[in-house]
This record gives C-alpha cells, structure tokens and sequence, in this order.
C-alpha cells in the first residue's frame, strides 16, 4: 500500500454483515487550506457509520484525508465530499460525517453532513 496522499479508499468484506453496528472514526489531524486566503484550515473529522458490504481500511482513509491537505473548500464542501466518497467506496448503511474546524477569525464551524442507504430503515 502507499504512503502517498490517495483519493480512493480501499474497503475490506464486513466481517459481519447481517448485524447492524456503529463505527466511529475520529481524525484529528484534518488539514485543508482556506480557498479564499490559502491559509491552513484545521480540523477533526469524525465518521460514525453502520457498514454494509464492506468496512473502510484505516490506512487508506489516512492517506484519503491527507489528499485534501493541500486543496482549497470551504468547510460545507469538504464535509460533503468526504460523505460522498465514504458511500461510493464503501457503501454505507447509514454515514454521519461531523467536521470540527478550529477556530478561525473568533468563529467555530462545526458541519454535520449524513447518509442513510434507501433501503435502510434504521438509524445511528
């Protein structure tokens, strides 16, 4: 596997899928830049999701965050591309993604974004 910043992520068989269970994933290291000053924008990203087909691979999610650290978003956007990669590779029951940015300027940004798969009737 690499060590290079990647835009996949790489899945693995759920190891139990006729159960439903939550998994959370904390990032505390999220680093993109700001697209209007390019300055460093700093954030924990977590991930609490119940899985389908597969599970996400720690490494690969990882280096996944890291692809964004030299891209400029706006918090909204990031948030919303991280869940939509998430369902595409991994194929979620259910996704909630929660960013947490530091603070910029005197203000705190806290973006909730989820998923929930259509034939899915639960929730977290």
């Amino acid at each position: 596997m690499s060590t290079r910043p990647a835009k996949e992520l790489d899945v693995v068989p759920n190891p139990h899928p006729n159960r439903d269970y939550e998994v959370e994933i904390e990032c505390p290291e999220f680093t993109a830049l700001c697209p209007k000053t390019g300055q460093p924008d700093f954030a924990t990203i977590t991930l609490r999701y119940i899985p389908g087909p597969y599970i996400v691979e720690l490494k690969s999610l990882k280096l996944y965050l890291w692809s964004f650290r030299d891209e400029g978003h706006f918090h909204e956007d990031v948030t919303n591309l991280i869940l939509d990669d998430f369902v595409k590779f991994a194929k979620p029951r259910f996704l909630e993604v929660i960013g947490k940015f530091n603070v910029r300027g005197g203000i705190y940004t806290n973006v909730k974004a989820s998923y929930q798969a259509p034939d899915y009737k639960g929730k977290l």
